[in-house]
């Protein structure tokens, strides 16, 4: 396999070189979307309020010369989310409200590629800048809008956060242990989920725009992409199964699959395959089972999933972590330490591949700054990563409406005088 490139190798080409894209987007799924083109080497344009910002950016927690906490300490403190997110990217501000702010955004996207915007559903088409208002000024643009529920249907309507959308397509039914209470996952996955999904569906705009010319409209519903990797589990039939929803760490096609308490903490283990099985009754001196059955065969495995446990459970009591990963991987079998978040930030894997990255303040050095995650994709052939910490806000007003849109330096100061940038 050859080397892979990292984001410093700077003589790599980047493959999104000349694409510019325009940034509406706010809190996470859109600028999920953004940052990840941005890594890609577009030229994303952030596009605030000239009063107001970022609302990310006025966010806690903060990070600034006098380290994290979760009220300002100094007028440079700026919230870390707006910090992660709004990395590589440019940042101007338009009173998108005002009728010389959107002739100044049409004038813009005349010169765009792609528009992202995670509006609520209607707001676009009440600011007059909704897609068929701007397919017309631009039939190459793609227009990419992320919502909670979509843009059609009888809950195109609702507003939606990560918890609102967990909530309603029933991942929170299926999150936690049996006989718990219904659970949103650690991290706001449907956020991320319709973000990651937005790259792919701009990509593909992309490549279809350079066969046909043509731009068009993305819809992307942060329900809906939750639903497209939810249902690929049976969860409709589980009851037919005899099976709870709520597995905790279980999933219903292996058993064992689950994580165990050692001397000094918890191991994941999963047998996947019964080959799997068979070399972890060797690793626990419990090859009597091999001649078992029941305990040969997988269904009856999973419908009995604490017997099975108890087995697993009673071996892994007796060793360390370190003792139970050796023992494991030295027989090929799935497993991991279910490490802490500290344990995470300090994983040499991850050093090594340089995904965790000190977060970069736009006017200083961030004493022991937060960790951010840069970009998971790894290309033989192209330049990724975040090049820039976040912008300030405005910060490219000059660069952008002189060299984009042509306006003077007196034209500029006459519309920062009438609050339109």
């Amino acid at each position: 396999m050859p080397a892979m490139p990292t984001a410093a190798a700077a003589t790599q080409p980047q493959i999104l070189d000349n694409i510019r894209v325009l940034d509406l987007t706010r809190f996470l799924s859109g600028p999920q979307a953004t940052l990840f083109l941005a890594a890609m080497g577009a030229e994303v344009i952030r596009i605030d309020e000239p009063q107001a910002g970022d609302p990310a950016a006025a966010a806690p927690p903060f990070a600034g010369p006098e380290g994290v906490s979760l009220a300002r300490r100094t007028p440079q403190d700026i919230g870390i989310a707006y910090l992660k997110r709004a990395r590589a990217k440019k940042a101007i501000t338009l009173n998108l409200k005002s009728e010389e702010g959107r002739a100044l955004f049409f004038r813009l996207v005349e010169q765009a590629d792609v528009l992202v915007e995670n509006f609520r559903t209607g707001v676009t088409a009440r600011l007059g800048i909704d897609y068929a208002a701007l397919q017309a000024r631009n039939p190459r643009l793609i227009y990419c809008s992320i919502t909670g529920y979509g843009s059609s249907g009888p809950d195109s309507h609702l507003k939606a956060y990560d918890l609102m959308v967990q909530a309603a397509t029933g991942l929170m039914s299926v999150t936690g242990d049996a006989d718990g209470q219904p659970c949103k996952t650690g991290s706001p996955l449907s956020d991320g989920i319709a973000g990651t999904f937005a790259l792919s569906g701009i990509l593909g705009a992309l490549l279809q725009r350079g066969r046909t010319g043509k731009g068009q409209f993305i819809d992307v519903s942060m329900a809906d992409c939750l639903i497209s990797l939810m249902f690929d589990e049976p969860l409709d039939c589980y009851a037919q199964l005899g099976l709870p929803h709520r597995q905790g760490n279980r999933i219903m096609r292996f058993s064992p699959f689950n994580s165990y308490a050692v001397r000094d903490g918890m191991v994941a283990i999963g047998a996947a395959t019964q080959k799997d099985w068979i070399a972890l009754l060797e690793v626990m001196g419990r090859s009597d089972l091999l001649a078992n059955d029941q305990y040969m065969s997988t269904s009856w495995r999973i419908a009995n999933n604490a017997a099975i446990d108890a087995v697993v459970a009673q071996w892994a009591a007796g060793f360390s972590r370190a003792d139970v990963l050796a023992l494991l991987e030295a027989k090929e079998i799935p497993c991991s330490a279910v490490r802490t978040v500290d344990d995470v930030t300090a994983w040499p894997h991850l050093r090594e591949r340089g995904m965790l990255q000190t977060l970069k303040h736009p006017d200083m050095p961030l004493p022991n700054g937060p960790l951010a995650p840069e970009f998971p994709l790894k290309f033989s052939g192209a330049q990724t990563g975040y090049s820039a910490p976040a912008a300030a806000h405005g910060q490219h007003n000059k660069e952008i409406y002189r060299d984009v849109i042509g306006l003077s330096d007196d034209e500029l100061a006459q519309l920062a005088s009438r609050g339109t940038i």
